[in-house]
C-alpha cells in the first residue's frame, strides 16, 4: 500500500512539474516505443486543453488534437477532431483536406476491428468511400496531400528520440513532439503505398493521361503532358501550363483542367525531363510557348482555342507568351506572375540570396531537387557564412560548394535592361495584346510587385485593355490555387475564402465557352478590405483609396501628430557598421507577448487614432535623406499596433536608392548632400485600422543575409566586399520626410 501511495506521490510530482515517466529503453527499442506512446499521449491531452499550455488558435489546438488521439488509438475521437480541423478552413479547397491521410489511417483502423479484416483490405474500403465522397474538384490534388514525406518524418521522429537519451522522464514539450512524430510516420508508412497504387487506379478510370516528347520548329525538344477526362469525347478548347517545376505538378495541372471539362496541356521547359536542351531559366520562354500554342491549337481533341493559367514562373510564362500573342491564345490567367527583373531575381534592383537556392530546386536535375530545396538549415548556413564572411555577394555560388553560370549572368545585370526586357512586353509592346486577361494576386503574395508591374503596365499602355484583378489577403499559394482560410496564423474574412480555382475557370467558361462573367469581377479592380468582410470594385488602382494621409519621420513627442508637416526643420540621425557582422538584434516592445524586430531601423509610432481608419493601396512618398556615401538601400516597414496590443504587418518596401527614380539606368547619390528618394513598389494592401490602434513606421537599412549588402562605394554592388564598407553609413532621415497612407473612405 505505502509503495503505490509513493508511486502515487511520484506520478502527481512529475505532472506538476509537467514531466512524465517515459523509460529510456523506448529511444532504441521500436516495439517499447509502441507500447509506451498511447499511454503518454494519454497524459499530454489534458495538458494541451488547460489554459496554460492551449495554444493561442484553434488551428494548432485541433491540429494537436487529433494526432494525441490517434496516438492514444481513440480513432472514433480522432475522425471527430479531423472534422472539426477540416470545418476551420473553407469546404471548397484542399486546405480543409490537408490531412486527410490521417483521417484515412484513423477510418481504417476503425474498420479493421470492426469488421475483423486485414489493415490493407480495410484501407481499400475506406479509401473508396472517402474518395467517392470528396467534391471532383479537389480530387486532382489529393496525390500533393497522401504524398507524404516518410523519410522526413522518420528523421523528425529519430530527432527527439535523440533528445530522450539516457532520460527516464520527458518534458510536456518534448511529449508533444515525440507523440505528433510518431503518429506522422506511423501512418504515411502504413498508407502511402497502397493509397497511391489506389488513387492511380482511379485516375486510370477517369482520364486519358499521355506523354510525349515535342520537337519544335526551332529544334528544342520539350516534354508534354496531355490530360483528358475520359467522358468527354468532342474537341475542347485547351488549358496550357508552361511548367519548368516538372513532375508530379504536370498530371495534377492536367487533371484539374479536364475535371472543369477542358483538356489539360503541360509542357516543361527546355532541359526538363525529357528534353536534353539547356536549361536556362526564363529565357527563351516567348519563343518556345508560342510554338507549343501552334501544336496544341491543331490537334483533333482541340477546338482551336487555347487559355493559359499558372502561378509564380508559370504565370511569367504567361507574359512571355504575350511578348508575341498566338493567334490561337484567347486569354491568359496569369496568378502571382514573377515581375522577371522587377520583383525577382531582384526587388527593387536588390537581389536576393534566395535566387540561388532556387536556380538549383530548378537546374540540378530533370525535375525538381525537393531535399535540396527544403533543406533550410543548409541554405541558412551558407547565406550565414557568405554574410559572416564578408565576401562578394558574386561569391554565394562559389560558397555553396556550387559554381553557377546562371547566378553569375543574373548579377551581371543590375538594372532593368534589355535582358530582362526581351523576356516579357515592354512599354509598347503592352499596347499590342488585345486578349481579355484575369490577375490574381495577394497582399502576402512574395511576387505581388510582379503582377502588378505587368497590370499596370497593361493598363499604361493599352488604354483598352480587358484586364481584370483580383487581390485579397492571401499569400504565395493561396493566391493561386489554395484559398486558405488562415494566413499568417490569422483568419481571414469570410467573404475572402473563395475558391481561386472556380474562378480561374469560371473565367475560361466565360471567354472560351460563352458562360456567365464571374460574379466577382464587378469592375477592373476587385479588392477586399481586411477586416470589413467585404469587397470593393473600381475601375483602376488609383481609386482603391479616396484620400492620403502623409506620416511624417518626427518623434511624437515633439509633436502633436505625426500626420502634421513638421514646422521646424530636423533630423534624425542612423549609423549602420557593415563591419560589424555580429551585432545583437533590438527590438520594439508591443506588449508583454509581442515585439517587432528594429535592428538597423529607426521606428516613428503615431499617436493613438481615434476612429477607424481604411488603409487601401500602396504606400508613397518621399525620403528626403543625407548620407556620407554614395548609395544604401532603404528597408521600410509599416505596422499596425492593435487595440489588444498585438502588431500587424500592412506593407513593406525595399529599393536600392541609386536605382529608386529609375530602375533602368543607376544615379548615385552625392555624399554629404540631401537627396530626395521616392517610394515606389511597395506592397498593395487593404484593411480597416480599428479606433485604438496605432502605427509603427521603421526606416532603415537593407543589412541581411538574405540580400546582397550595398557597401555605398558606387561599384558594382555584386563585387563589393566588406573591405569597402569604409567608415560605418551615416544618415540623416529629414523630418519633413513622409510616407503617405492611401486611405479610403465609403
Amino acid at each position: 500500500m505505502k509503495f503505490k501511495i509513493l508511486l502515487a506521490l511520484i506520478f502527481v510530482n512529475l505532472i506538476q512539474a509537467q514531466k512524465f515517466y517515459f523509460p529510456k529503453t523506448a529511444v532504441t527499442d521500436s516495439v517499447t516505443l509502441e507500447k509506451q506512446i498511447p499511454g503518454l499521449a494519454q497524459q499530454v491531452i489534458p495538458l494541451l486543453q488547460s489554459a496554460k499550455y492551449k495554444p493561442e488558435n484553434n488551428i494548432d489546438l485541433m491540429d494537436n488534437l487529433f494526432r494525441l488521439q490517434m496516438a492514444t488509438q481513440d480513432y472514433k475521437k480522432s475522425i471527430v477532431s479531423l472534422s472539426e480541423n477540416r470545418n476551420l478552413f473553407a469546404d471548397h479547397n484542399m486546405a480543409g483536406y490537408r490531412l486527410v491521410g490521417f483521417e484515412l489511417y484513423s477510418m481504417a483502423k476503425m474498420a479493421q476491428k470492426e469488421n475483423n479484416i486485414s489493415f490493407s483490405n480495410a484501407l481499400q474500403k475506406v479509401f473508396t468511400q472517402k474518395y467517392e465522397s470528396l467534391p471532383e474538384k479537389l480530387t486532382p490534388r489529393l496525390k500533393l496531400v497522401l504524398d507524404g514525406d516518410v523519410a522526413e518524418f522518420r528523421k523528425q521522429l529519430r530527432k527527439v528520440l535523440d533528445k530522450q537519451k539516457d532520460k527516464d522522464s520527458i518534458d510536456y514539450k518534448t511529449a508533444l513532439a515525440l507523440c505528433k512524430s510518431y503518429i506522422n510516420y506511423k501512418t504515411y508508412t502504413s498508407i502511402k503505398p497502397q493509397v497511391l497504387q489506389l488513387l492511380a487506379s482511379k485516375d486510370k478510370e477517369r482520364f486519358i493521361i499521355e506523354t510525349k516528347d515535342l520537337t519544335i520548329k526551332n529544334g528544342n525538344t520539350l516534354t508534354i503532358t496531355i490530360v483528358r477526362k475520359k467522358g468527354n469525347t468532342s474537341p475542347l478548347p485547351v488549358i496550357l501550363t508552361n511548367n519548368i517545376y516538372a513532375g508530379s505538378f504536370d498530371e495534377l495541372f492536367g487533371k484539374r483542367a479536364a475535371i472543369y471539362n477542358y483538356v489539360g496541356a503541360i509542357v516543361n521547359t527546355r532541359g526538363k525531363r525529357n528534353s536534353n536542351n539547356v536549361n536556362n531559366p526564363f529565357e527563351h520562354e516567348s519563343e518556345d510557348i508560342y510554338e507549343v500554342i501552334d501544336w496544341v491549337s491543331k490537334q483533333p481533341w482541340s477546338d482551336g482555342k487555347v487559355g493559359m493559367i499558372g502561378g509564380s514562373y508559370l504565370g511569367f510564362s504567361q507574359w512571355a507568351a504575350v511578348k508575341k500573342v498566338h493567334p490561337a491564345l484567347k486569354t491568359i490567367v496569369p496568378q502571382v506572375a514573377v515581375g522577371i527583373g522587377i520583383d525577382y531575381p531582384a526587388q527593387n534592383n536588390i537581389f536576393m540570396s534566395y535566387m540561388l537556392q532556387w536556380i538549383q530546386y530548378v537546374t540540378n536535375n530533370k525535375f525538381t531537387d525537393e531535399k535540396d530545396f527544403a533543406n533550410a538549415v543548409k541554405w541558412d548556413s551558407i547565406n550565414t557564412k557568405w554574410y559572416k564572411s564578408g565576401r562578394s555577394f558574386r561569391s554565394l555560388d562559389t560558397i555553396s560548394g556550387k559554381p553557377s553560370k546562371i547566378f553569375q549572368r543574373w548579377l551581371d545585370h543590375p538594372g532593368y535592361d534589355q535582358y530582362w526586357q526581351k523576356m516579357v512586353p515592354y512599354k509598347e509592346d503592352f499596347s499590342k495584346i488585345n486578349i481579355p486577361i484575369l490577375t490574381t494576386t495577394g497582399y502576402y503574395d512574395d511576387d505581388q510587385i510582379g503582377a502588378l508591374y505587368y497590370f499596370k503596365q497593361h493598363h499604361q499602355y493599352n488604354k483598352n485593355a480587358n484586364h481584370y484583378l483580383v487581390i485579397g489577403p492571401y499569400n504565395h499559394g493561396g493566391a493561386q490555387s489554395f484559398g486558405f482560410t488562415y494566413v499568417n496564423g490569422n483568419p481571414i474574412d469570410p467573404a475572402a475564402r473563395i475558391s481561386i480555382d472556380d474562378l480561374a475557370f469560371s473565367w475560361f467558361d466565360y471567354i472560351l465557352k460563352g458562360g456567365k462573367k464571374p460574379e466577382i469581377l464587378k469592375d477592373k479592380i476587385n479588392f477586399q478590405v481586411m477586416n470589413t468582410n467585404t469587397w470593393k470594385h473600381v475601375s483602376n488602382l488609383d481609386k482603391m483609396h479616396t484620400s492620403s494621409v502623409k506620416f511624417y519621420l518626427q518623434d511624437k513627442k515633439n509633436t502633436s501628430s505625426v500626420f502634421n508637416k513638421p514646422e521646424t526643420k530636423s533630423f534624425t540621425t542612423q549609423i549602420v557598421d557593415f563591419k560589424n557582422r555580429d551585432q545583437k538584434d533590438s527590438y520594439y516592445k508591443v506588449s508583454k507577448k509581442d515585439s517587432i524586430k528594429t535592428t538597423n531601423s529607426v521606428a516613428f509610432e503615431s499617436e493613438v487614432l481615434d476612429k477607424d481608419m481604411i488603409i487601401s493601396g500602396n504606400l508613397s512618398g518621399t525620403f528626403h535623406v543625407s548620407i556620407n556615401k554614395k548609395d544604401f538601400d532603404t528597408d521600410t516597414y509599416l505596422y499596425q499596433i492593435q487595440p489588444d496590443g498585438k502588431s500587424f504587418l500592412l506593407s513593406t518596401h525595399i529599393v536600392r536608392a541609386s536605382y529608386a527614380k529609375n530602375n533602368e539606368k543607376r544615379q548615385l547619390l552625392e555624399p554629404n548632400k540631401m537627396e530626395q528618394i521616392p517610394i515606389n513598389n511597395s506592397y498593395f494592401m487593404s484593411k480597416k485600422i480599428e479606433k485604438g490602434s496605432k502605427l509603427l513606421l521603421l526606416v532603415g537599412v537593407n543589412k541581411s543575409p538574405n540580400w546582397q549588402i550595398n557597401y555605398g562605394t558606387g561599384k558594382d554592388v555584386s563585387d563589393e566586399t566588406i573591405k569597402d564598407s569604409g567608415e560605418p553609413l551615416e544618415i540623416k532621415w529629414y523630418n519633413d520626410s513622409y510616407v503617405e497612407l492611401p486611405v479610403y473612405n465609403d
